[in-house]
């Protein structure tokens, strides 16, 4: 792609125009795991080929690269879903403390309604506990906005900031208008001990900084239009944020609305001011109750929406029946439940265990499917990495029981090595299964360090994976095609018959493959 954006106007989802906003503003590095609902931001992002664009192998590696761009001196950004989050936490948190030289910006994506996640957490806490701002963008066009003034607050303040998207933002397509890149004059690189080497000396500094730099960013969000009062009727108020903002303009398009794009610092100047012009205010938000108990500090009286609605998505819908008070209605709506795909591999490999009757600890991937019928051959599933871990302390609880863990090869990759390396260490038995269908298939067929492409498709050093499980100390190793049963079945019974730790790599290409 050429170094300049024709300015146009394109219908773009909300990641892809939040990565054209980024790329406008000069970003330089980028770095992801890929995860539902932010994979195609970095995905978007590496059509431009003047940006360093990386998968990672995992979400605190991709959060390590992208701050130490930043703090070389170039606009960088990380990306993530809302429990790849947690896997960042460990920098993330010292990072609000050494700040940055350019923009950095830490897109999370949460995922109301648990779409494709294991949890719902909501990712705005967050920002409370590491002490660093919060946007919000409620549609695609804002999220293009926002990423820019997100790496001018950034390199303001000399902080990461947080930028909150949410699956229905991140997936939604709006009509946005494109401009010219423009790139930052880069700062001179320098050597700066006491406030990038976080020792407790350094560390005590810097967190008075960190509390200084939150009374300015509070004076800020009073007077940024990203938080702004919209006057309508004085009879009725909202006070929202995300995309519950539009749900509520579709059903009160007369009210008066304080929409908060900036919610840590709050307003809360601008808040009381608001409150003080309408004769009846509602707080209405998705999830967790993170506007509410703020407002409440603050004496506002309000109301709110009922705590029910604080499990999964809301919709216009749904925020009229909470604020008039109506008993949200059950709809009878026939679901066809998820399944593996027709020829996958996996088929064959839970086919296997359910045969042998195993209890088998499982991980995130496509093959968590493997938990529902007709296999119902999966027993766990609890984060990345877990298919390893999980299996060592249940074999600790049940040492009679046949116990073996399932993991997949991107997923070995991004959490499931130290876990092998902790179970020949602490001399574990038992059987690890690396699924290999050569792609992180979950989230749409991205490329990882085991199959030796880029996230260009560019050819690259190939990790291999039964090399890497004798290095961390697995006793056997077998790679073996699920689809030959026989031999499959042989190999796994005489496994698991051995006082070992055993791996096998049950390797076959998903069958969407292109390549």
């Amino acid at each position: 792609m050429s170094k300049k954006i024709i300015t146009d106007r394109v219908l773009l989802s909300g990641n892809e125009a939040l990565a054209y906003g980024a790329y406008e503003a000069g970003l330089k590095v980028a770095c992801a795991y890929p995860g539902t609902p932010s994979t195609e931001i970095l995905e978007t992002l590496a059509r431009f080929e003047e940006l360093d664009v990386q998968w990672s192998v995992n979400e605190k590696v991709a959060f390590e690269v992208a701050l130490g761009s930043a703090i070389g001196g170039v606009r960088s950004l990380f990306a993530c879903k809302h429990v790849g989050l947690n896997v960042a936490m460990d920098p993330l948190m010292t990072a609000s403390y050494t700040g940055i030289e350019a923009g950095f910006v830490v897109v999370v994506c949460d995922d109301p309604g648990m779409h494709s996640s294991q949890n719902e957490q909501d990712t705005r806490w967050v920002s409370i506990y590491a002490k660093l701002p919060l946007l919000e963008p409620a549609s695609p066009g804002e999220a293009k906005q926002f990423v820019k003034e997100a790496f001018k607050i950034s390199e303001r303040f000399d902080t990461p900031v947080l930028l909150r998207m949410t699956t229905r933002i991140s997936h939604t397509k709006e009509d946005v208008k494109l401009t010219n890149r423009v790139v930052p004059e880069q700062p001179p690189f320098e050597k700066r001990i006491q406030k990038y080497v976080m020792v407790p000396g350094h560390a005590y500094a810097r967190h008075i900084l960190v509390e200084k730099r939150l009374k300015k960013l509070k004076a800020f969000s009073e007077r940024t239009r990203l938080n702004r009062i919209e006057p309508g009727s004085k009879k009725l108020g909202f006070i929202t944020s995300s995309i519950t903002y539009h749900y509520l303009k579709e059903r009160y398009p007369d009210a008066s609305y304080l929409k908060l794009g900036m919610t840590q610092p709050f307003c809360d100047d601008k808040i009381r001011q608001f409150a003080a012009g309408v004769k009846k205010l509602f707080v209405v938000e998705e999830l967790d109750p993170y506007l509410e108990e703020h407002i409440k500090t603050l004496g506002v009286k309000f109301s709110a929406k009922h705590p029910s609605y604080r499990i999964g998505e809301l919709n216009p819908q749904l925020v009229q029946e909470a604020v008039e008070g109506k008993v949200k209605r059950e709809k009878k709506v026939a679901k066809r439940k998820p399944r593996l795909c027709p020829g996958c591999p996996h088929w064959h490999t839970f086919a296997i265990l359910k045969k042998l009757g195993f209890f088998v600890a499982g991980d995130i991937g496509c093959y968590t499917l493997a938990c529902l019928p007709p296999t119902s051959a999966l027993h766990s599933c609890i984060c990345m990495g877990a298919g390893v871990t999980l299996n060592e302390g249940w074999r600790k609880g049940a040492p009679n029981e046949k116990i073996v863990g399932v993991l997949g090869d991107s997923t070995f990759v991004h959490s499931g090595v130290t876990g092998l390396i902790n179970a020949a260490y602490n001399k574990a038995r038992g059987i690890i299964f690396i699924l290999d269908n050569s792609t992180t298939a979950m989230t749409g067929g991205q490329q990882h360090p085991a199959t030796g492409l880029t996230i260009r498709n560019e050819p690259t050093k190939k990790l291999v994976l039964e090399d890497l499980c004798r290095a961390c100390g697995a006793d056997n190793v077998d790679v073996v095609d699920p689809q030959n049963h026989t031999d499959f079945e042989r190999i796994v019974t005489k496994r698991i018959e051995q006082d070992a730790l055993s791996v096998i790599i049950s390797r076959h290409p998903c069958k969407l493959l292109k390549r």
